[in-house]
């Protein structure tokens, strides 16, 4: 597993040191925590603990992992109170998730008012999800209107067929079924960075307009998103139209990318 670049991590630091404040949590930081700067103070959050974890992925044998102050679905972050910190930080975690609209509503509601989701996903086009295709939103709002189980098995099967690029059917079939009976935590699913611009617009307008975007970043192979909780978000939209939807998120991630381009 390669290590994340110096230059990446400044960016990650500067980003952290303008909006990392206060009491927060960090979620499958793994062996790769956040850096804070002396005004923020962490837990760790993960599914499992460390021994769990070590067990769970052996190809991190080599690293030092986080200590687990709680265990729970990052997800949901049932046992924290709602309202009760300033921010949530979950570092490639948003692609693992099978509900992603529900992990941001989720995450939000544990933040105070103005309290921030810091939120970084991998480019598609700079990982080993580049074959794979695009999440579009109406499968991710199905996801969170009836529950991700509809579409579970047809990610594990993508997954062995594109990232670990197995080509026969039934060894697709196999591999898919150890990867569901293991629980294993693969990317659910995948955005490059106009698409992840997108999903936050339309995002914002499913979850009543419950945050808004302070940041958004593309920094080499990922993407950064920070969402700030509102003070009195509408109720929550459970579908999507696409005629009211902003995009200017999109529009940014156009002029970022074409900035890097040249």
């Amino acid at each position: 597993m390669s290590e994340i670049p110096a230059d990446m991590l400044a960016e990650r630091r500067r980003l952290s040191r303008k909006h990392l404040v206060g009491e927060g949590v960090e979620v499958g930081a793994l062996h790769h925590p956040m850096e804070l700067g002396e005004r923020a103070r962490v837990r760790y959050v993960d599914r499992m603990d460390v021994e769990g974890l070590r067990a769970h992925y052996p190809e991190l044998r080599a690293y030092d992992l986080v200590p687990v102050d709680v265990v729970d679905d990052g997800e949901k972050l049932g046992t924290l109170p709602d309202g009760s910190l300033d921010f949530v930080v979950a570092n490639h975690f948003l692609e693992h998730t099978e509900n992603p609209l529900g992990t941001i509503r989720n995450h939000l509601s544990k933040v105070k008012v103005d309290g921030v989701a810091y939120f970084a996903i991998p480019n598609r086009d700079h990982s080993f999800d580049r074959e794979r295709a695009l999440t579009p939103f109406d499968h991710l709002v199905r996801d969170d209107v009836e529950g991700p189980a509809w579409s579970r098995f047809d990610h594990f099967r993508e997954w062995a067929r594109y990232v670990e690029r197995i080509d026969d059917p039934q060894a697709i079939e196999a591999q898919a079924r150890r990867l569901a009976e293991a629980n294993y935590s693969i990317h659910f699913h995948v955005w490059d960075a106009n698409s992840f611009a997108d999903f936050l617009d339309r995002a914002c307008i499913h979850l009543g307009g419950s945050f808004e975007v302070r940041e958004f970043a593309l920094n080499q192979t990922e993407v950064i998103a920070v969402l700030a909780r509102t003070e009195k978000p509408a109720a929550p939209r459970r579908s999507w139209t696409p005629e009211p939807a902003a995009r200017g998120l999109r529009r940014l991630a156009a002029r970022i990318r074409s900035a890097i381009v040249r």
